[in-house]
């Protein structure tokens, strides 16, 4: 395939040649004329392993060139990559002056061509960028999205010191579009990639840049923080992490990846404020460790939120105990917002099916007693009763009697904390705590719901 790579910075250079050794055709265009002239004598513009015999080898075999002439690559090119910097600002924003300046001489070089032509984001940027990349293209060109050329996001997931090793390894390809002629271009680009290829949304691809490297930072941070509390009890920080990392079911896994409600249970509170107290003695500081709490509780507070402000008082509890399965309600999150719903006036019924409150004993009845002291007035075993005589389904843990609530209970507002449906389409209101909206039923999501009460801010 004809390929043009916008920008010969680190990106961009391993891009090109990358793309040289899977046999592609590729031109590289950039504003330095200096880098221009390295890949035309088949040299890379940087210092990485591997890159300066990829460059070599393209230029042998006619398939790495570099311009200056934006209207030459797009003319002789079918997909172009923009690969351009995009710094931050002071306040913490990003410059993408950049990749709308290239956005722009795109669109004019497009007005002369013929053809369809794919603009693939390669550049680290935020949601939104790619529309308006979109919009300033099809401003220059005058021609239209999807009809003319479309806009595609494919991030890289390159590390200095790997990167050539990384692009022909990737843990995966992704490639954000909603068209389906692009789609077949990139399956195409990366058919020889041994690395599965994800397409999704637009505005997701856009986001996992950021979303997988807050996440490294955040384990290197952690990783540090554990590693000054052994330091403070003379134990080999390294050998507990290397056991941690061997745990591939919990630890490295996705099982605890899943946004939605927050944890409880009888271990992790009390394991978490353990070691964040061992800290506190030894005089180790550990602002990670000691934020997990406070952002926990926030998230119920925003469950809290949620519920109320469907202007309903009358409100179901799908589930007491802290997940699916079980009747232990020792630091169930739901309790806390069950208890602040109750101090607030609305009138609340519980379902739950394992929770006897004749039966409960020892630390777990010490503790919903200590919160919901008159608990029997407010569970029952009936899951029929309390979706009947409710306006608002709370949704808290995945029972699996709980797949069919839509389609048994309609016209109803359901509020799902766990994610309870990965795809809905209901006659009612739905309401997921950390996502957005899923529900395709449209007139019924938009449906305006008339509330019981007048919230007022004090």
């Amino acid at each position: 395939m004809n390929i043009s790579i916008f920008g010969l910075g680190y990106v961009g250079c391993v891009g090109a040649a990358c793309l040289a050794k899977l046999g592609h055709n590729v031109i590289g265009v950039d504003v330095n004329a200096n880098k221009v002239k390295l890949i035309q004598e088949g040299k890379p513009t940087i210092i990485e392993e591997g890159i300066a015999e990829l460059c070599a080898e393209g230029h042998q075999r006619g398939l790495l060139h570099a311009t200056q002439d934006v209207n030459e690559a797009v003319r002789k090119t079918e997909v172009g990559f923009i690969v351009v910097g995009t710094p931050s600002t002071k306040e913490g924003h990003l410059n993408l002056n950049y990749i709308y300046t290239v956005a722009r001489q795109i669109g004019e070089a497009l007005r002369a061509k013929e053809g369809f032509f794919t603009v693939a984001i390669r550049s680290t940027v935020l949601p939104g960028t790619n529309r308006k990349v979109g919009e300033i293209i099809s401003e220059a060109s005058g021609k239209q999205r999807d009809i003319d050329f479309t806009v595609v996001s494919n991030p890289e997931f390159l590390r200095e010191g790997s990167s050539v090793k990384d692009y022909f390894n990737p843990p995966l390809t992704l490639v954000g579009t909603d068209n389906l002629r692009a789609e077949q271009q990139f399956r195409e680009i990366y058919k020889d990639i041994p690395a599965e290829f994800v397409c999704t949304d637009i505005a997701v691809a856009e986001i996992m840049k950021y979303v997988n490297n807050t996440y490294h930072a955040l384990k290197i941070v952690f990783g540090n923080e554990v590693g000054n509390i052994c330091k403070g009890l003379n134990i080999d920080s390294h050998k507990v992490m290397d056991i941690f990392c061997k745990d591939k079911q919990l630890n490295i896994s996705p099982y605890y990846f899943k946004p939605g409600f927050a944890y409880g249970g009888s271990c992790l509170p009390k394991d978490m404020k353990a070691l964040k107290t061992l800290a506190h003695d030894l005089y180790v500081d550990v602002p990670v460790l000691d934020s997990i709490y406070g952002s926990n509780e926030k998230q119920k507070q925003r469950a809290v939120e949620l519920i109320m402000a469907q202007g309903k008082r009358k409100i179901g509890i799908l589930g007491l105990s802290f997940k699916a399965g079980t009747d232990d309600l020792r630091c169930s999150p739901i309790v806390d917002v069950v208890e602040s719903l109750l101090g607030k006036g609305f009138d609340v019924r519980i379902y739950d099916k394992n929770v006897k409150v004749s039966e409960l004993t020892g630390t777990n009845k010490d503790f919903i007693m200590a919160k919901i002291p008159h608990l029997q007035h407010f569970v029952t075993d009936n899951l029929d009763a309390v979706c009947q005589e409710s306006d608002v389904l709370v949704v808290t843990n995945k029972e699996k009697e709980f797949a069919d609530l839509l389609q048994r209970y309609e016209n109803k507002t359901v509020i799902d904390l766990v994610r309870q449906w990965k795809e809905v389409d209901y006659n009612g209101h739905y309401e997921g705590l950390s996502w957005g909206d899923i529900n395709t039923n449209r007139t019924a999501q938009t449906r305006k719901i008339q509330p019981d009460f007048v919230k007022t801010e004090f």
